[in-house]
């Protein structure tokens, strides 16, 4: 049972970027901006952010279980703070972004995120390397989203 909670508790703490970022998501004002910004051709409809986001955030979550479960006398301290950073700029870039409308400073924010995921990825390799494998999906998708933030950058 204490596993089951453990899992439980480790995939909540992943969705909480994503909770604080629905509150920055385009709706209302930001909404409009957002649509006025010239964006890449390669930008999915919204609907593809709302299915992407949250199981990225699950591989996460599943993640930090596999690590918060090993076994291994390792100190995991390091793997922590790089998951606690990378969820916490997750969360600034939103608001960033979204929130006041700076796609430059998004961007910044955005690359800073992804040498944090990169490093956090191997350190959840070095303990358990199924957890580092499930952070791959991530870096992939925050590549992605560089580029998108990029464009939005150039083309505004």
């Amino acid at each position: 049972m204490k596993k089951f909670f453990q899992f439980i508790i480790a995939v909540i703490i992943s969705f909480i970027p994503g909770a604080i970022g629905m509150i920055y998501s385009p709706t209302g004002p930001s909404d409009v901006w957002y649509n006025a910004l010239n964006k890449s051709l390669l930008t999915p409809d919204g609907w593809v952010f709302a299915v992407v986001w949250p199981i990225l955030y699950l591989l996460l979550g599943i993640a930090l279980y596999l690590i918060i479960s090993d076994k291994t006398r390792q100190t995991k301290s390091k793997a922590y703070w790089l998951f606690a950073v990378q969820m916490g700029l997750n969360a600034l870039w939103s608001y960033l972004f979204f929130g006041l409308q700076l796609p430059s400073a998004g961007l910044i924010c955005l690359v800073i995120l992804l040498a944090f995921s990169i490093w956090m990825m191997r350190a959840f390799y070095q303990l358990r390397k199924s957890a580092g494998y499930l952070i791959v999906p991530y870096i992939v998708w925050l590549v992605f989203a560089m580029y998108l933030n990029s464009v939005i950058v150039y083309l505004n």
